[in-house]
């Protein structure tokens, strides 16, 4: 299935800035997938399929990402990730769905807490992959990273993000025994101007979301890795704290990346949230 050019309630053509595909039944429960930093819907290339059967499929690039509109990237409106969750809530209106399942990949895991704590009544489920609500060490908070390491990450990053890419990435991933999929998440940074990434990177590392957990009132699963320099296990128990009535599971997979990396697992596990 095809959509035709649907605007939001502004005016905005969502499908052409966010370059919106949908697949699947149409008369389905909807699941919108979501990237995380320095990827595309590409990510969830061995995922989404496996949902096409008995949902309405949504994937979406974010601005600055795959094949969306890169004109379309204003710095001062996402400057936060408020910017990335009203664009979800405009594909979702454009869309018209309801009782939505969003399955977000690390920072846009955050992204989806936020579009659902602002109009919960699009959402009936939110999968949260990887999620960190704060990257940065605060107190008793163990997020995961040192401010000076944080600092170091970007200041590299600004220098040379292709090279910060190719370091980076198979380390972000994990499973050095399987360098394909280092490769993949290279590939995926590497094809993202090096700009909006600089841009992104600041507000994905830099933001803090904690206090968005506890306004969350839809089902939630919390999904886990091991061994995630990302977002350690800490975490994810963290997360599933704040957020009441949420459910964590400990995937077997390693890295922050299961989407590459346990794509059986991963689509397994939502289908048993969903029930």
């Amino acid at each position: 299935m095809t959509i035709t050019s649907p605007l939001s309630s502004s005016g905005v053509d969502v499908r052409r800035r966010n370059n919106v595909t949908e697949t699947g039944d149409p008369a389905g429960r909807p699941v919108v997938f979501a990237h995380g930093f320095g990827c595309s819907k590409e990510m969830w290339r061995d995922v989404a399929p496996q949902f096409e059967a008995s949902h309405r499929v949504v994937l979406f690039d974010a601005v600055g990402a795959g094949g969306s509109d890169t004109t379309a990237y204003d710095p001062a409106k996402y400057d936060s990730l408020h910017g990335y969750a009203d664009d979800v809530l405009e594909i979702v209106e454009a869309l018209d769905l309801v009782d939505a399942v969003y399955v977000g990949h690390s920072v846009a895991a955050m992204v989806g807490v936020l579009a659902a704590t602002h109009d919960p009544s699009r959402f009936g489920a939110l999968v949260l992959v990887g999620p960190s609500p704060r990257y940065i060490v605060d107190g008793e908070y163990t997020g995961g990273f040192e401010q000076a390491d944080i600092d170091g990450l970007l200041d590299a990053l600004d220098e040379n993000y292709l090279g910060w890419s190719a370091a980076m990435a198979p380390l972000i991933v994990g499973n050095a025994e399987r360098p394909e999929l280092g490769q993949r998440l290279t590939d995926s940074f590497c094809s993202i101007d090096p700009e909006i990434a600089r841009h992104f990177a600041r507000v994905t590392f830099l933001s803090d979301n904690r206090r968005d957990l506890e306004a969350v009132r839809t089902p939630t699963l919390v999904l886990q890795c091991s061994d995630d320099m990302i977002a350690p296990t800490s975490v994810g128990h963290y997360v599933h704290e704040q957020i009441a009535g949420s459910r964590f599971v400990q995937l077997s997979a390693t890295g922050h990346c299961p989407n590459l990396s346990a794509p059986d697992e991963l689509a397994e596990q939502i289908r048993m949230f969903l029930g």
